[in-house]
């Protein structure tokens, strides 16, 4: 009978070891794939861009070591340096629905605190959706810590002047920002805001694929607007600096913002309905709405934004805002590691510059979407 205890609790051990150890991991490679591989061809003068952003990547959500680089996911820091990568906004995921999809979802379940779990994140964070999107925050000023001075995180418009001069004598360097995607990490308390913007947040998404206690999502179950507690959220977002991300807003939580929010606007990852249209994607009139808010637009490059799975399809939506609302006014905003098979990751960006090339754009208008407007936008909009 010993024995038979022996063998089965050895046999349990080995099952928990292979989960914890292999399961993560296999499910980034799994989730974040790329369908093309580097080195790609660059124009020639792609290296002396100076300012090469990006406003959403959710590399943090993975158990994946940034300071190395990964042949698999999209973004760590040798790969963001090889694609001269300047800036990467690093947003938060802290609690995703079973079966999620584009037009309806409830908030009863949550596939990251299972991810916790099984990356042996500490107990608290299985549980609490704070508590996990702070571990996230935290994990960038660690990655910073261990880069070796090679990695910043970018708090203010002090932080983002001095890295710029740094950058234009060391091309080697690269930064981050953090983004909240959904504010139902607040845990329905309004005082948690400052614990977050002390951690870093500067832009915060109202609403993920779920209706929360601030705001309705596109693809939540009521869809609605911002509620009263929301309007609150709101008012201390505008005191302390932090901008609203329009990204997965309900129709009426959009226009809601636009009505009551006097802040900064941006929309971190997204497409259009005139190029893809489905309703995770904006209307020309929330584009023009964005542009008289001097608000910036984040191209993606996922299948559901671009309507397409290569560079050619994002510099077709990035000209349809660009002709809508001005080249000044559009970004690159890929959701890279967000859980999509990409067509490239990182090291791939030149591959974008060529396709904007194709359709017209000049070097100049090119620098501009390329980093130029993200660089203004944050250096106009960050706090002091």
């Amino acid at each position: 009978m010993k024995k038979t205890f022996k063998i089965i609790l050895l046999v349990l051990v080995l099952l928990a070891l292979v989960f914890f150890l292999f399961v993560p991991q296999y499910i980034d490679r799994s989730k974040n794939k790329s369908t093309l591989k580097g080195p790609f061809e660059k124009v020639s003068w792609y290296d002396s861009i100076p300012f090469i952003p990006d406003l959403h990547c959710d590399a943090l959500l993975w158990d994946r070591d940034l300071v190395k680089e990964h042949t698999y996911g999209h973004v760590d820091l040798p790969r963001m340096q090889k694609g001269n990568m300047a800036f990467q906004v690093f947003t938060i995921v802290s609690k995703v629905p079973s079966g999620i999809n584009i037009e309806q979802n409830d908030d009863r379940s949550d596939q990251i605190g299972l991810l916790s779990f099984a990356q042996l994140q500490p107990p608290a964070n299985w549980f609490s959706v704070k508590k996990r999107a702070l571990y996230q925050a935290n994990a960038l000023h660690d990655f910073a810590e261990r880069s070796g001075g090679k990695f910043r995180v970018i708090k203010s418009k002090a932080d983002l002047k001095l890295f710029l001069f740094d950058r234009a004598v060391d091309r080697t360097l690269s930064s981050g920002m953090l983004g909240l995607e959904g504010a139902h990490c607040l845990e329905n308390d309004l005082s948690n805001l400052d614990e977050f913007y002390k951690a870093g947040i500067r832009y915060i998404g109202l609403t993920h694929f779920f209706d929360n206690e601030w705001a309705g999502s596109a693809h939540g179950m009521k869809k609605g607007g911002l509620t009263p507690k929301g309007h609150s959220l709101l008012r201390r977002m505008e005191e302390l600096g932090i901008a609203v991300d329009l990204a997965h807003s309900s129709q009426n939580t959009i226009e809601d913002v636009f009505k009551y929010f006097r802040g900064a606007i941006l929309v971190s990852h997204t497409g259009v309905k005139g190029v893809c249209d489905n309703q995770r994607n904006l209307s020309d009139e929330q584009l023009i709405k964005i542009g008289e808010r001097n608000g910036l637009v984040g191209v993606g490059l996922w299948e559901t934004a671009v309507c397409g799975t290569d560079a050619a399809s994002t510099a077709k939506t990035i000209k349809y805002v660009a002709d809508k609302i001005g080249v000044e006014k559009v970004a690159l905003g890929s959701d890279w590691d967000g859980a999509y098979e990409m067509h490239f990751d990182v090291t791939g960006t030149p591959l974008i510059v060529t396709e904007l090339l194709k359709l017209g754009f000049s070097r100049d208008d090119v620098e501009k979407i390329m980093g130029g407007n993200i660089r203004d936008f944050f250096l106009k909009n960050l706090p002091e």
